[in-house]
């Protein structure tokens, strides 16, 4: 069974940063693909970023990359979320969902379909 936690959101100025953890109480972690979405007030929840279980292959949407950075340590069963330079319009809800490994499957990890697993998410506010 996966619990996922995440934990470090708040309030934070445009151009600082800002970390989010995702934490996870099991033991089986470390078999799982990790992804974070967010959803801002009145809109669907959207994909952010993923990151497979050895850490080497990640996936972004375009909307954050080269501002936030993904990466995970299966010893602490702990991914984190690395905001960067964050912007008003990253204000949002921000969830970490864990997908079951597919050998069969190659694709990018974009999709919420893929995730069996959810956290209850964590408030992210950027002010300007």
């Amino acid at each position: 069974q996966v619990q996922l936690v995440e934990s470090g959101g708040g309030l934070v100025q445009v151009g600082g940063s800002l970390r989010l953890t995702c934490a996870d109480s099991g033991r089986t972690f470390s078999n799982y693909i990790v992804g974070w979405f967010r959803q801002a007030l009145g809109n669907e929840r959207k994909f952010v970023v993923a990151i497979r279980t050895n850490g080497a292959s990640t996936d972004y949407a375009d909307s954050v990359k080269g501002r936030f950075s993904i990466s995970r340590d299966n010893a602490k069963n702990t991914v984190y979320l690395q905001m960067n330079s964050p912007k008003p319009e990253d204000t949002a809800v921000y969830f970490c969902a864990a997908a079951p490994r597919r050998p069969l499957y190659s694709g990018t990890y974009s999709r919420e379909s893929l995730y069996t697993y959810w956290g209850q998410g964590t408030q992210v506010t950027v002010s300007s």
